[in-house]
């Protein structure tokens, strides 16, 4: 008789970089962060609530971006196409771009905001025009120093399509306008986070658990000085979530020194 050998452990998919920024505002009842909800048919997060973002493409590591990256210092080549990558996600997604005129200390305003979005949002989604020629003509920096890192999560080795994204917080004028692109999303929202958390947990709105987790971080904070300065002062700690399947859904466990108060939730099957 010949021995039945037992099956191998799959390898878990590797992650792809991704990045996703909480763009944040003061309001008279808070601090508030803008979230978009996304088309239904998409694969990932159908229908969910989420901060803008998206998995950092090539051309986020342009090397002619050099110099238009509007940081002091220097970065390693990954974690500055991060920032890019997140400052492009928040163009294409909210229609907010995070740029400065060359040479000025200040955020571009609303009308020219607005007819940047006007002719180039559609192009850079489309990949027919990218980051670093958009701010080349414009005459632009983009503004990657004002991007503060808030988290890290990794999606869990079991899952078929993993993440590993980076969190950054990144405050923005009232006066801005953001709104979803109508492809990918399809609704978008101003939301203090408590708010965001009492509407998922009343099936109002399907928030994912990373999503939810970040926003009780936020939710900490009632202004945008006091959310940077404790995202300045917190270390970031990866979040690889162990998921635990018990009945009627499963128990992330993720590490105590992250920062978010515990160090496992019960998440049921629709918010996981």
């Amino acid at each position: 008789m010949t021995d039945k050998q037992a099956p191998t452990k799959a390898e878990p998919v590797a992650p792809v970089d991704a990045a996703t920024v909480l763009l944040i505002r003061d309001s008279s009842d808070g601090i508030e962060v803008f979230m978009v909800v996304r088309h239904r048919k998409i694969d990932f997060a159908g229908g969910a609530l989420v901060f803008p973002g998206g998995k950092v493409d090539p051309e986020d590591g342009d090397t002619s971006l050099e110099g238009h990256r509007g940081m002091k210092g220097t970065l390693p080549s990954r974690l500055m196409a991060l920032r890019v990558a997140a400052i492009r996600e928040t163009f294409e997604e909210a229609s907010v771009l995070l740029a400065r005129e060359r040479g000025s200390a200040e955020i571009i305003g609303p009308d020219r905001q607005a007819k940047i979005v006007e002719q180039y949002r559609d192009p850079v989604y489309a990949g027919d025009v990218t980051m670093a020629e958009m701010v080349a003509a414009e005459n632009l920096d983009l503004a990657c120093d004002l991007l503060v890192p808030f988290s890290h999560w990794i999606t869990p080795e079991s899952r078929p399509k993993r993440f590993d994204t980076h969190f950054f917080l990144a405050p923005v004028s009232a006066q801005l306008t953001a709104l979803h692109d109508g492809t990918e999303s399809v609704e978008s929202i101003w939301i203090r986070p408590a708010d965001a958390i009492a509407e998922a947990e009343a099936d109002q709105r399907s928030v994912m658990f990373p999503t939810r987790m970040n926003l009780g971080v936020l939710g900490r904070s009632d202004t945008i000085a006091k959310a940077l300065q404790s995202a300045s002062e917190t270390p970031v700690v990866t979040v690889l979530p162990r998921a635990e399947k018990v009945e009627g859904g499963r128990i992330m466990h993720i590490p105590a020194e992250a920062g978010y108060g515990v160090s496992k939730v019960f998440v049921d099957y629709a918010g996981a």
